[in-house]
């Protein structure tokens, strides 16, 4: 019997209201750069799926996976046609950084919302996700921070999707047995392969093939 809920954060209850390029482009304008929200999109879409793995460490990683970002910005921004300098690279990074934990730039799924009021009362609901510390504010800036007993983090736990134990330890905290708990994603591998390979029931998010409301079907 389902007693808990587990839900993946980006691509399953949030998403951007802009594009990464678009985000990107308007941190840098700020910053006196023109740089094209199209071409940083593509750069972005190459990087993104060559960055390394963060190694599992068990236990949180240093500067809350901060690093890992810099590192990505920078891959990122030298695959660019517009040459940036190496101070005004350091100045856009942190700009960026705390760009995306701001009020206005990530938006809730329109069926996130009556979902977890709905869902609140019966189960206990929990996050776990790939995501750092920035989440937090994300969803207090988005108002769904009360429906979660807790919001587990890679950067904290130490562990990555889609390696099943970051699902081990999230069960461990809670105290629940696989068997209790649900888990709800958008990604095959992250999601749903790995909390399947952890022992948990998972509801695959493929939207718009299904909704966060199919849950409410009993």
């Amino acid at each position: 019997m389902t007693k808990a809920i587990f839900f993946d954060a980006a691509g399953t209850l949030i998403r951007l209201a802009k594009s990464v390029g678009e985000n990107y482009a308007l941190v840098a304008q700020r910053q006196g750069l023109q740089l094209d929200a199209k071409e940083l999109d593509q750069a972005f879409g190459q990087v993104w799926r060559e960055m390394p793995m963060r190694p599992a460490t068990g236990q949180p990683r240093p500067d809350d996976d901060k690093g890992w970002w810099r590192e990505l910005v920078v891959r990122v921004v030298a695959r660019i046609s517009t040459p940036v300098a190496p101070l005004d690279l350091d100045t856009f990074f942190e700009a960026a950084y705390g760009h995306f934990a701001e009020a206005g730039v990530w938006e809730l799924f329109p069926d996130v919302a009556e979902v977890l009021a709905a869902l609140a009362p019966r189960y206990e609901l929990s996050v776990v996700s790939n995501f750092d510390g920035r989440l937090r504010m994300i969803f207090e800036h988005l108002s769904i921070t009360k429906y979660f007993r807790m919001v587990f983090l890679s950067s904290e736990l130490g562990v990555d999707k889609p390696d099943p134990q970051i699902y081990r330890r999230a069960l461990e905290i809670t105290g629940w047995a696989p068997g209790n708990v649900l888990h709800v994603g958008d990604d095959p591998a992250r999601d749903w392969a790995a909390a399947e390979a952890a022992g948990l029931q998972v509801f695959r998010l493929d939207r718009p093939r299904n909704s966060l409301r199919d849950l409410l079907r009993d």
